[in-house]
């Protein structure tokens, strides 16, 4: 995925009100931006830290500009933009990246389903196969070992995705929850049991009931956020 237009590069003040941050740009101006991001943002939202801007071409706006990618101070470059991770892994899986996901005809995007009133993020069908229901996680957070968990937050509604997903397998359909890191340092991906100790449980009883979890990492760079890589899940 390439920015269309050169992003906008300034020094985080504060991120505030969940949504909103306020930015010092070169030119010593100030402005507010749209966080595009729920969850804690856990080593991704320290004042001073270095972080670039999108413009958004929308006159309705309030916030004319969305925060897309963080420097931290081990100089790596994160994208916190969770509205992103489905473009992401669209991408990788038409472009043989995902290879777990290839050989089906169509895809569908926020697909209503289960007994809990979700939306699965991307619905695979087609070519004689099971459907294949697909949850995409942004993954932000890494700790000292090199591995990024999830969530960063309690996730209530992460732990719903996975009872639904269950649901998917036992009708004898394809369910897949797909990691999306976006940050290139790290090296595995796990649940965060010290942070939501029920999402890991939970993503334990997933797996085990026949949930396929995958994980890949983006590389970041201010032009643009690209799915490469497969890492293990270490459960």
């Amino acid at each position: 995925m390439e920015f269309e237009t050169s992003l906008l590069v300034g020094t985080l003040l504060q991120r505030y009100k969940r949504f909103l941050a306020d930015v010092r740009l070169a030119d010593g101006s100030v402005i507010t931006a749209h966080t595009p991001n729920t969850g804690s943002m856990l080593g991704c939202a320290e004042p001073g830290s270095r972080v670039w801007l999108r413009a958004v071409d929308n006159p309705q706006r309030k916030y004319p500009h969305a925060w897309e990618l963080v420097e931290n101070a081990a100089g790596v470059l994160i994208g916190i933009n969770t509205g992103v991770v489905n473009h992401l892994v669209r991408e990788a899986i038409s472009g043989g990246v995902i290879r777990e996901l290839q050989g089906y005809a169509t895809l569908r995007q926020e697909v209503r389903y289960g007994s809990e009133n979700s939306r699965i993020d991307l619905l695979l069908e087609g070519n004689g196969r099971p459907p294949c229901y697909v949850e995409i996680k942004n993954v932000t957070a890494v700790d000292a070992a090199g591995t990024a968990f999830f969530p960063d937050a309690v996730s209530a509604r992460g732990s719903k995705h996975l009872r639904e997903l269950i649901q998917v397998v036992a009708q004898g359909r394809r369910a897949v929850l797909c990691f999306c890191v976006q940050r290139a340092d790290a090296r595995a991906v796990r649940p965060a049991d010290e942070i939501d100790p029920r999402y890991g449980q939970t993503l334990r009883e997933a797996v085990a009931a026949g949930v396929e979890a995958l994980a890949y990492r983006a590389t970041v760079t201010p032009h643009g956020v690209v799915l490469d890589t497969a890492l293990p899940i270490r459960l």
